[in-house]
């Protein structure tokens, strides 16, 4: 591959920055997300209390069809 010019050392490279790229994607894209009003103006009204009722029934159809 030395006549593509890649060594040994830039592909690890190349893996790196392609990880902190993504990272840095999906946290610009979370930002421009939360900045909406709409959305933020949703999340406001959420509590723990709901997102744990909400999340339960799914949890146990997991664990019901993880024990099969």
């Amino acid at each position: 591959m030395d006549a593509i010019g890649h060594r040994n050392g830039d592909v690890g490279d190349r893996e790196t920055m392609m990880l902190f790229g993504g990272l840095a994607c999906m946290v610009f894209g979370a930002g421009l997300v939360l900045s909406n009003t709409t959305v933020r103006r949703y999340l406001g009204n959420v509590s723990v209390g709901d997102l744990v009722t909400g999340v339960v029934p799914d949890v146990e159809r997991y664990l019901k069809l993880r024990a099969m």
